[in-house]
């Protein structure tokens, strides 16, 4: 569709109306720009008004039919045999808008995560429309700004869709527009890497929890919780969110002068841990494999915390002898989060390509004891380093780019697996057998007799 007598970007190129959106654009696909300058005649306008005319009413239809459908089917759909006995499946599924596997691994397993989704499903509502465009889909151009649109309200949406049993399957294409928006890494629908979006995710929700919304700032809402606010002390960026109460943790970094012996410390906070695979076991692809030692996650958290050599291409800079030698370096936890997130290392660089280290690493369901790894084991309480598993992120395939992920995760004592709108109910032995991506471990807050790692 060409709309002539207008002023297009620096491509030249005629502009172009997405159907999808209803956003002018210029005609070049690799520009970013949108056409803002109408015509005399408000010929854009129009196009948009009648567009979105036509989509509401396709939507309002689509939405009745579905409804009737749901209302047939989805109690049959739902219903599990469960030791003999028929009970209901309350888990949603996701929709896949397009290679939106990586995202809808990580909603999953942090919907399953009580203490972080009940925070953003017990938020109030933030009504970013009203008016004549109230309860309808509305479309948003770069001209009106990011401001109006919320991903801490688009994720409060999309978690209390989850587990409510009214649906098998939801799709997440108001988050997604909105990650669209505010993430440009993540624009297209080509596969991405699910532990880059979670930090993105991750770091803009802590981001916008402490500016708020419309002048509200959301942060008072965590101050009000004692139980996350009280005893956390690591602020990334500024102030606290529910975000560094629940994943944040802090490393103290040791590097030591061998040439005269100084010793330099360094606290830095983290949202999760990348454990690199050691090298000795990485052609050790299944959990029955017999050549060779299994690959366990201790092996991966002592290559983490164990002294290192740093080589000739990071030499220390010492203050001491004012140049840079060689030195060694050692990671400590000084503080351990609420929930530990724990990223295995499985992509790698070679001279041309990004390969993937597909060695099975075994892993404990529960009683991960991480006072070893802490830099005053003596000042934490027995149970206070225990940890229990609560989500995984797996990923099929071969390579970054492509492949496909899925996510396990335990809801109130049950293992589902999660893949894309479907979801199944497991068991902790197909669980454990899986090759883990990202591990999201929870601290244990009651005694058990469970075995520690």
């Amino acid at each position: 569709l060409k709309l002539m007598n207008m002023t297009v970007c620096r491509s030249n190129k005629s502009p172009w109306v997405c159907l999808t959106c209803s956003s002018v654009h210029c005609g070049s696909y690799r520009c970013d720009d949108f056409v803002v300058n109408d015509t005399k005649l408000g010929l854009v306008q129009k196009v948009r008004e009648h567009l979105q005319n036509l989509e509401n009413s396709a939507f309002t239809s689509d939405r009745h039919r579905k409804r009737k459908l749901l209302e047939n089917s989805s109690l049959n759909s739902k219903l599990l045999k469960v030791n003999g006995s028929t009970t209901a499946l309350c888990a949603t599924g996701l929709r896949n808008l397009g290679n939106t596997c990586f995202m809808n691994a990580i909603l999953q397993s942090l919907s399953n995560i009580q203490q972080f989704c009940c925070y953003f499903k017990e938020l109030p509502a933030v009504e970013l429309r009203n008016g004549k465009t109230a309860g309808r889909r509305t479309y948003h151009t770069r001209s009106q700004g990011d401001n109006n649109v919320s991903l801490v309200e688009e994720f409060r949406k999309t978690l209390c869709a989850l587990w409510q049993g009214s649906q098998t399957a939801f799709s997440p294409e108001s988050l997604f527009y909105v990650v669209w928006k505010i993430m440009p890494n993540f624009r297209g629908y080509q596969q991405q890497d699910a532990h880059e979006f979670m930090r993105y995710l991750l770091d803009h929700l802590h981001l916008e929890l402490q500016g708020g919304f419309n002048g509200v700032s959301r942060s008072v809402i965590l101050q009000e919780n004692s139980s996350l606010s009280a005893s956390n002390k690591c602020c990334i960026n500024g102030a606290s969110t529910v975000v560094t109460a629940i994943f944040g943790g802090i490393l103290q970094n040791e590097v030591n002068c061998l040439i005269c012996g100084t010793e330099s410390r360094k606290f830095d906070p983290f949202l999760d841990l990348s454990l690199d695979i050691p090298s000795q076991f990485r052609n050790k692809r299944t959990k029955n494999q017999e050549n060779g030692p299994m690959c366990t996650l201790r092996d991966c958290l002592r290559s983490f915390t164990d002294l290192e050599e740093l080589d000739e291409t990071e030499l220390y800079m010492c203050h001491k002898c004012k140049k840079k030698q060689k030195s060694t370096k050692k990671f400590w936890i000084q503080k351990l989060p609420k929930v530990l997130c724990l990223h295995l290392k499985r992509f790698h660089w070679t001279a041309y390509l990004r390969n993937k280290v597909d060695t099975y690493v075994e892993f404990p369901l529960r009683g991960l004891d991480m006072k070893c790894y802490l830099l005053e084991p003596e000042n934490s309480g027995p149970e206070s380093c225990l940890y229990d598993l609560a989500a995984v992120v797996v990923h099929h395939g071969s390579g970054v780019g492509s492949g496909h992920y899925t996510a396990y995760a335990a809801h109130e004592g049950r293992w589902f697996h999660f893949n894309d709108s479907t979801v199944t109910l497991t068991d902790e032995e197909t669980v454990v057998k899986a090759k883990a991506y990202i591990l999201f471990y929870v601290e244990r807050q009651a005694k058990s007799g469970s075995d520690k790692l």
